[in-house]
Formats: structure tokens, C-alpha cells, sequence
């Protein structure tokens, strides 16, 4: 079965329908459906039932931070809670379960929104506590997913670092990110900002499954060429490769972010922590069940014969033969493409902190 024709067996726009038990909930209850009732119910009709929800998210600090030896930054601003670009894949889908909610549909459909991050931002980039230094935006979930169209949170928090120069390395998959190549530039002309546009597939139908909220690839190509164009440094990561059924395409997504003018290439091996495992598998039987057994066994090969592993060093990209023929594949496709592995980097010290200026 193609992932088009499957795609249509789940909830219409979403990565899944599935609801998963709450891995700190001492009970979960899993209500048995009506059949008879839902035999009633037009397909379409149904997948249109679920409605995204946003709720104000009133935490009082916007920037997190990490001692992570195997993440190139240790500080990370994320304006919004919940992706409503409903991958999949998504490593931080567990992160729902800490608001008592499901690592499943609920990540996807109900966001929590950071009203005050811009002000959050500025405040803490005032303190003479802070000490300058590359930030990751965003760290978690998608700082360009869809309700930024309307919110402008993160052009917002962009603004706010451009006025502090604060270098920002942006990573997504939204080609929304070309919008602010404006204030982006700003930073670049200083060196304080790069992105990094983040391409799992160029097919299509398999994106829409996998992914069906982002931005297709070719307009994710189309706003790195946009970016390189403004002056901003932009790249792509590979991300996540999903061995078995997307580490083929690395050649070809590298030789079209060459075409897009990519300053950097990375890429990242699939992760599936707590609830993410079985929802992936649930996944892989709904829209590519021949290939299921597959995948996961390819999974493993990477995984020390686990689906996951989450471990410092090997996290990221994996280990073992089958990972290493993955690394090679991945510099050999990259040097043929002509990328550099890493781009310009970023400066700290055109920080300045306003308010001192303004005492002048």
C-alpha cells in the first residue's frame, strides 16, 4: 500500500489518532467504541472532529537549558508547546505527558502558546545575570509551526535578539522562516544567526504521512535559497533518517540543498523514546505495513538491537556497522554535493545589553 492511500486510514492532517496512556497517570482508561454509532459517521466528517486547541502557557521563563555533551548549544528558546505539524517521528512528543496530557493527538492539537516570550526574552537578556550565548530556537518543538503565521511569537523573539545581538541558530521545517528573512539578516550581518531547514523526504506522498502539517520540501528548499539569498547562512539537516525507508534519499535531498545554495549539512538518526516507539509502529502498520518489519529491523541495526537508545554519544546518529555505512553515505553524498559540513560561526561578542546602552 502507497502512503498516500494509507494516509486516508488515520485522522485527516494528523500524524495519528491514537491516544496513548500517560506514562505518569497511575490510570488510564481506554473507552471501547461504538461501531455502531461510528458506522454512522462519514469519514470525512470525522477526521474534521478534531480541532487544534491553544491555551495560554504562563511559565514565567522562556529560555531552557542543557549540560548535554552531545548538543552543539546549551541554551534553547521555545515560544510554543505541542507541534501542530503532527510528525510522527517526533522525539518530543513525550514532553506532553509533563502537563498530563498524551504523547499521541494531544501533542498535536492541543499547543500551548507563550504569550509573553518576547518580553520574557528581553528580560532575561537584560539581567546582568546572562551571559551571552548561542541559542538554539527552538529547542524542542517547531518555532514556525502554522498558528506562528498569525502569532508572529518567534519574528517577535527574533526582534528582540537582533535588538541584543545574541547569535540564534534556527532549525525547521516550515518555509515560514523565509518571512523574517528581514530581521534575520540583521543578525547575520553581525554573525549572529543561522537555519537550518530540516528535509526528511523528497517524496511527497510519504512527507504528507510522515509529516502532514510541514511545509512540502521543495518550498522548504525554496526558503533556504531565499535565506542564502538575504544573507543569511542556511542550511539543511537530515532529519530524521529513518533507515530502511528514507536513508536512500540522502544523496538526493544533498545534491537539491547544493542547487538551494545549503552553507552547512547535517543529519540526525530517528529517535523514538517512551510512547514515540509505539506510536511509530502503529504508524508503519497503518501505511507501510509490507515494509514494517523492515524498517524496524534496520532500526536495530543502529540501535544496539533496541528501537531506541538514549545514550550520550550515540543518541544522535546511532552506532554499530549498519551506522556507520549510514555516516559514510552521509559525507560521501555531502563532499559530491560540495556542502561543508558546518557553516560560519556564530560570534558572541556583538552582544550589547540595552539597558546599559540607554543609561547613555
Amino acid at each position: 500500500m502507497k502512503p498516500a492511500e494509507a494516509a486516508g486510514l488515520g485522522l485527516q492532517g494528523h500524524g495519528t489518532g491514537a491516544q496513548p496512556a500517560n506514562r505518569f497517570d497511575r490510570l488510564h482508561v481506554e473507552v471501547e467504541p461504538d461501531a455502531e454509532a461510528d458506522a454512522q459517521v462519514d469519514d470525512d466528517v470525522r477526521d474534521r472532529t478534531v480541532r487544534t486547541e491553544f491555551f495560554r502557557d504562563h511559565s514565567r521563563s522562556v529560555i531552557s537549558t542543557n549540560d548535554s555533551p552531545d548538543i552543539p548549544f546549551s541554551a534553547s528558546l521555545n515560544p510554543y508547546r505541542g507541534c501542530e505539524h503532527g510528525c510522527i517521528y517526533c522525539y518530543a512528543r513525550p514532553t506532553h505527558e509533563f502537563l498530563g496530557l498524551s504523547a499521541g493527538l494531544d501533542f498535536e492539537t492541543r499547543i500551548f502558546v507563550k504569550e509573553d516570550a518576547p518580553e520574557l526574552l528581553r528580560a532575561a537578556l537584560s539581567a546582568p545575570s546572562w551571559q551571552p550565548k548561542v541559542m538554539a530556537l527552538s529547542g524542542v518543538t517547531d518555532c514556525y509551526q502554522p498558528v506562528e503565521r498569525t502569532l508572529k511569537l518567534t519574528r517577535r523573539c527574533l526582534e528582540v535578539l537582533a535588538e541584543f545581538r545574541n547569535p540564534i541558530g534556527v532549525v525547521t521545517k516550515n518555509a515560514l522562516v523565509a518571512r523574517d528573512a528581514d530581521v534575520l539578516g540583521d543578525l547575520a550581518s553581525d554573525r549572529c544567526a543561522n537555519v537550518a531547514l530540516s528535509i526528511t523526504t523528497l517524496d511527497e506522498p510519504l512527507r504528507r504521512a510522515l509529516e502532514p502539517r510541514t511545509s512540502t520540501a521543495d518550498l522548504r528548499l525554496e526558503a533556504m535559497a531565499r535565506l542564502n539569498a538575504a544573507g543569511v547562512p542556511a542550511g539543511v539537516m537530515v532529519a530524521p533518517v529513518i533507515p530502511g525507508l528514507n536513508d536512500h534519499e540522502i544523496p538526493a535531498i544533498l545534491a537539491r540543498a547544493a542547487q538551494a545554495g545549503a552553507r552547512f549539512a547535517g543529519y540526525t538518526m530517528l529517535r523514538l523514546p517512551y510512547a514515540v516507539k509505539d506510536l511509530f509502529d502503529e504508524w508503519l502498520q497503518r501505511t507501510v505495513p509490507d515494509r514494517r518489519t523492515h524498517v524496524l529491523s534496520r532500526i536495530e541495526d543502529v540501535r544496539g538491537g533496541k528501537r531506541n537508545d538514549p545514550q550520550f554519544g550515540s543518541r544522535m546518529n546511532g552506532s554499530g556497522p549498519a551506522a556507520e555505512l549510514i555516516a559514510t553515505l552521509f559525507k560521501t553524498a555531502r563532499a559530491r554535493a560540495g556542502i561543508p559540513p558546518t557553516g560560519p560561526p556564530l560570534r558572541v561578542d556583538a552582544f550589547r545589553r540595552k539597558g546599559q546602552l540607554d543609561l547613555f
